[in-house]
């Protein structure tokens, strides 16, 4: 007999005629939560994730009471189809969601787990659909790459940092710094002065959708950042220079954390062990969704913090100044930057 506390089967679900391969982890145990996870996939990534990520969380959250199901979206991994990009998995979101749902019966709810531009796509599901079962969205490393954006980014966390060092002036006189790596700045630095201006009527760029979705979600986020990553730090740039980004970290209900170490699929024991207990903690503490007709649920305009009732109010909810990415720390009060990283 398994003593382990969550058991997996293979779920076969249909996309837009295709059918797409998951594994589902269940708690091995009752009672059951209410609220199951989807797990979105990220990149060239199928359902174990980087380094059996998703695979571990997955089993933790089962083990924590709560079904988790991790899916290969259409053309990746076991599933069938062509690949659609990250921009266009809406239809396979869906699909997994109403899997679960039709799986475990007693879920009313769901949470979306996304890295990188898998917590994009979970943000583009939503401002696609508008989905009232979607009651919590936990986003790692989400991706917000534009051209000038990651031009910004090289310039603030690599040229900058290297043109402060004596070494690099020393090897510059001595000819040792080619004149492609010369041309790499001053491409980035044009890059990133250059400004387009957007055109009248032009459709939104998935960035700025992932930015409306996340400000009229009336659920409970929680953003996890790795402090040595590329894409993180891109996010928290965008964040200090887009209006509509610096309005999203104001949330409500946003909790945010990071790990110091970390690497863009927090790779290693540590920052491993960090996201699972990190994510756990989170759902386990969330509150219990009021009772309301669907339509009223979430992805309205949630009203300020000042201008709710004390009952309505989050647990510990708090709005988040932009954190330096050098110090990255949790915004809930009492929790310091050593506690964040232990595993």
């Amino acid at each position: 007999m398994s003593t382990t506390p969550w058991h997996e089967h293979v779920l076969a679900f249909e996309c837009q005629g295709v059918q797409l391969v998951g594994v589902l982890a269940e708690p091995a145990q009752v009672p059951l939560s209410d609220t199951g996870v989807v797990i979105v996939t990220g990149g060239p990534q199928y359902r174990a994730g980087a380094h059996r990520l998703f695979v571990r969380l997955a089993r933790a959250l089962a083990g924590a009471g709560h079904p988790a199901l991790r899916f290969d979206l259409r053309g990746m991994g076991d599933s069938e189809g062509e690949s659609p990009g990250f921009e266009h998995t809406a239809p396979d979101i869906g699909a997994a969601i109403a899997a679960l749902l039709a799986r475990c019966a007693n879920l009313r709810h769901i949470m979306l787990w996304g890295l990188c531009d898998g917590a994009s796509a979970a943000l583009l599901y939503l401002h696609a659909t508008h989905d009232a079962r979607v009651r919590g969205l936990c986003l790692a490393n989400p991706w917000v790459r534009s051209a000038r954006g990651l031009a910004r980014t090289r310039v603030k966390h690599y040229y900058t940092r290297r043109l402060l060092q004596r070494e690099f002036w020393l090897k510059l006189l001595r000819g040792g710094v080619g004149l492609g790596a010369v041309r790499g700045l001053l491409t980035n630095l044009g890059t990133v002065l250059c400004r387009r201006r957007a055109q009248a009527g032009s459709p939104l760029g998935f960035e700025q959708r992932m930015a409306q979705a996340w400000q009229i979600f009336d659920g409970e986020l929680l953003l996890l950042l790795s402090g040595n990553d590329l894409a993180a730090k891109e996010f928290l740039d965008r964040c200090a220079d887009d209006a509509a980004w610096h309005a999203a970290l104001q949330h409500p209900q946003l909790r945010q954390a990071g790990f110091a170490q970390a690497d863009h699929t927090f790779s290693g024991h540590a920052a491993s062990a960090w996201v699972l207990a990190q994510t756990v903690q989170w759902l386990q503490g969330l509150p219990t969704p009021r009772t309301a007709p669907e339509s009223d649920l979430i992805l309205r305009t949630s009203p300020p913090m000042n201008n709710r009732p004390d009952h309505q109010r989050p647990r510990n909810a708090t709005t988040h100044p932009r954190p330096d990415l050098p110090g990255l720390r949790a915004s809930r009060p009492g929790q310091t930057r050593a506690a964040e990283q232990q595993p």
